[in-house]
C-alpha cells in the first residue's frame, strides 16, 4: 500500500482526497486554499474523515470512471455488492459554469444484502477548535462552538440519526450523502443527486474527449491533464502547484510546505503543456490572471501569489497537528512568496511566447501581454547579473545559480521572438545584445571544465538536474558536446535505481533524502534526446509503475520503498509526464515512419 493510495475529486473551485478505502481525508471548503472541513491526512486523531466502514471479509477495489474525474470505489462480499461514486458536481449550466462547494457520494446498489457504516466526523477550521455535529431536520448540521465561526450541511435520504451515529445500514436502493459548505434552498433528492452525476460524467468526457491524442500512452496523457484541470481555480484562472500543506518530502522532516498558491513557474509550465494538448480555455483564463496581478508596469512580480490574487501569503505553523504520519510541523501559508528567483521570468516569457504563436489572443490581451513582455526585459536587464534563490526556493542561499542564468536568456529570446511575430523590430538589436551577454556568461562561469559539466552555481562543484531543461528552452542543441556530458554526468551522479535527485549538496535542511518525481522525468527527456531512446522509454515504463493506484503522482519518491510523498497531487509531475509522454510518442510515430519506409 501506498503512503498516497488516495484518488482526488474536484470541480475546480476545491478538491477533496479519497482514500483507496473509500475514506474522504483531506478537504477545504468552499474553495482549495480554505481551512479543512477534513484533514485526517494531516492528524489522524483530530483531523477529521468521512469514511464508508463495511465488514473486513469485503474486497474494496477504487478506479475512475473513465476519462472524468468521477471516482468509483467498489465494495463486494460474494453477492452483497454496491458502489460508491464520489465527486463534486462541475458543468456548464447555460452560459455559467456549476461547480458548488459539494461533495456527492452517489451510492449505487448492486446486489444482496451490502452493509456499511457511516463515519461521518468533520473537523472545521484544520480542526483548531472543536465542531458540534447534530440532526436537524433537514439534514446533519456541524458548526464550531468557539473562535472562528464556520458550518457544514450533510444531506441524505438513508436514515440521519443511523448516519450520524454511525450505525450498520442495510442498502436495498441507490441512497446519497451530499455535503456542502452552503445550506441547500431545494430538497435534495435521489433524482436530483442523480441528475448532477450524470451532468458532471458528460462534462468530463466531452472535457477528455477534447484532449489531444497520441500514437502511445493516451490514457497516462488524459489522467493527467484530468488532474491539471483540477487544480485549476476557475474563478481567478490560477493553477495550484498541488492540492496539500505539509506532506512531507522524507517522513519525520521538516520539509513540509504548502503548495495551495499559484507558483508563476509550476504554472506557466501547465499552461504551455494543456495549450500543446487543445485546452485552450484554461489558457486565456491563466492570461487574465497574469494580466491581472501585473497591471503596473513598475509593478515587482513575485514568483507566487494567492489564487485569489493575494500577495501576502504569511507562513503559520498549526502546532495541534501531529502531522503527516507525525511529520511536523503542519504549515499554512508560504514565506517561499519573498523570495526573488530569476529564472520566472524567462518560464513566464516562454508560454507567453507560445500565445503569441497560436494567435489566439484578442487586440486588448495581445497589447497587456507586449507591455508585460517589454516590463519583465527591463526587469531581467537589471537583474540577471544578481545572485538569486534559483528554482529550489534555498531558503538561506543567494547565488548565481546556472538555471536562473539560462531562463534569464530564455526571457530575453524569446521577447526577440515575439518582437518579430507583431513587428516590433526596433527592440531586437538591443535585446539581442542582452541575451548574447548571458549566453556568453553562462558558457564562462557555469561550465566547470575539470568536472565536464555545467554546475548548479558559478564556482560550484555540485550538480543540479534543472540545468537538464537547458536543451528544451533552447539555450544548447542536444547534440553540443557540453550539453551531452552534463546529462551523462548528471545522471551518473545524482539517478539512484532509475530515480533522479534534483541535488545532493546541503541545503537549508540538511541533505535531500528522496527523489524528485520532475526530475527524472527530465532525466528520460534528456536521455531521449541525446540519443539515448531505448533507455529512456524504459526508464519512463518504470516510473509510471511507481504512480498510485489511480495513476496518480505526489512531488518525490521514496528511493527504497518507492512510496510517493510530498504534496498530492502535484501539477509538477503531471505536467512533466505529458511532455515526456508526448516526446516519447513521437518516437513510436517515428519508428513506424522507418519501417514502412524500409518496406517500401
Amino acid at each position: 500500500m501506498n503512503n498516497l493510495d488516495y484518488g482526488v475529486i474536484g470541480n475546480c473551485t476545491s478538491a477533496a482526497l479519497v482514500s483507496s478505502k473509500g475514506s474522504i481525508d483531506w478537504c477545504c471548503l468552499p474553495k482549495f486554499d480554505a481551512s479543512s472541513v477534513f484533514a485526517k491526512l494531516l492528524d489522524t486523531n483530530k483531523g477529521g474523515h468521512f469514511a464508508i466502514i463495511v465488514d473486513p471479509s469485503y474486497q474494496i477495489t477504487q478506479q475512475y470512471l473513465k476519462n472524468t474525474n468521477i471516482l468509483c470505489t467498489d465494495y463486494k462480499n460474494n453477492d452483497d455488492h454496491f458502489k460508491v461514486l464520489d465527486f463534486m458536481p462541475r458543468y456548464k449550466d447555460e452560459n455559467e459554469y456549476h461547480a458548488p462547494p459539494d461533495i456527492i457520494r452517489y451510492i449505487e446498489y448492486v446486489s444482496g444484502k451490502p452493509k456499511c457504516k457511516i463515519e461521518y466526523n468533520p473537523q472545521l477550521e484544520y480542526a483548531a477548535v472543536p465542531t458540534k455535529t447534530e440532526v436537524m431536520k433537514h439534514y446533519i448540521k456541524s458548526y464550531t462552538i468557539n473562535g472562528l465561526y464556520d458550518s457544514l450541511y450533510l444531506y441524505t435520504n438513508l436514515n440521519k440519526q443511523d448516519v450520524a451515529a454511525g450505525k450498520m445500514i442495510e442498502l436495498t436502493e441507490d441512497a446519497f450523502l451530499l455535503v456542502s459548505y452552503n445550506q441547500k434552498i431545494f430538497e435534495q433528492t435521489q433524482h436530483r443527486i442523480n441528475l448532477e452525476l450524470q451532468r458532471t460524467k458528460v462534462y468530463w468526457l466531452n472535457w477528455a474527449e477534447m484532449t489531444r491524442k497520441f500514437a502511445e500512452y493516451n490514457e497516462e496523457i488524459t489522467r493527467s491533464a484530468l488532474v491539471l484541470k483540477l487544480l485549476s481555480y476557475q474563478k481567478s484562472g490560477a493553477i495550484l502547484a498541488a492540492l496539500t500543506t505539509s506532506v512531507p518530502e522524507t517522513i519525520g522532516e521538516t520539509r513540509n510546505w504548502d503548495y495551495r498558491f499559484c507558483w508563476l513557474r509550476d504554472s506557466s509550465m501547465v499552461i504551455k503543456v494543456m495549450s500543446n494538448l487543445g485546452h485552450m480555455n484554461l489558457a486565456r483564463r491563466y492570461l487574465n490572471f497574469i494580466i491581472d496581478i501585473i497591471p503596473d508596469k513598475a509593478e515587482k512580480i513575485q514568483i507566487m501569489y494567492g489564487i485569489n490574487r493575494e500577495k501576502k501569503l504569511n507562513e503559520q505553523i498549526l502546532d495541534h497537528l501531529s502531522g503527516f504520519k507525525n511529520s511536523r510541523p503542519v504549515r499554512i501559508g508560504n514565506d517561499a512568496y519573498r523570495q526573488k528567483q530569476n529564472d520566472i521570468y524567462g518560464i513566464l516569457m516562454d508560454v507567453l511566447y507560445q500565445q503569441f504563436q497560436l494567435f489566439d489572443l484578442t487586440v486588448e490581451k495581445s497589447e497587456a501581454l507586449w507591455t508585460i513582455t517589454r516590463s519583465i526585459i527591463r526587469t531581467v536587464s537589471k537583474n540577471w547579473k544578481k545572485p538569486d534563490r534559483g528554482i529550489w526556493e534555498f531558503r538561506s542561499a543567494h547565488k548565481h545559480f546556472t538555471f536562473s542564468k539560462i531562463l534569464s536568456w530564455v526571457a530575453v529570446d524569446r521577447a526577440i521572438k515575439i518582437a518579430n511575430l507583431i513587428d516590433k523590430t526596433e527592440y531586437i538589436p538591443a535585446w539581442t545584445k542582452l541575451a548574447d551577454q548571458i549566453r556568453q556568461d553562462i558558457h564562462k562561469n557555469a561550465w566547470d571544465k575539470e568536472r565536464g559539466s555545467f554546475v548548479q552555481f558559478y564556482g560550484s562543484k555540485d550538480l543540479d538536474a534543472a540545468n537538464l531543461l537547458m536543451e528544451p528552452y533552447g539555450f544548447i542543441d542536444s547534440n553540443d558536446p557540453k550539453y551531452v556530458s552534463t546529462v551523462l554526468l548528471t545522471e551518473k551522479e545524482l539517478s539512484r535505481d532509475g530515480l533522479m535527485y534534483r541535488y545532493k549538496n546541503e541545503d537549508d535542511f540538511g541533505v535531500p533524502s528522496s527523489s524528485f518525481t520532475i526530475c527524472t522525468f527530465w532525466m528520460i527527456n534528456s536521455l531521449n534526446q541525446i540519443g539515448q531512446k531505448d533507455k529512456a522509454a524504459e526508464m519512463f515504463k518504470r516510473l509510471l509503475s511507481y504512480s498510485n493506484h489511480v495513476g496518480l503522482f505526489s512531488e518525490d519518491i521514496d528511493f527504497n520503498t518507492k512510496q510517493l510523498l510530498g504534496n498530492f497531487p502535484q501539477a509538477y509531475s503531471h505536467l512533466a509526464l505529458v511532455e515526456t509522454a508526448m516526446v516519447l510518442s513521437n518516437n513510436a510515430i517515428n519508428k513506424e515512419e522507418k519501417v514502412l519506409e524500409a518496406l517500401h
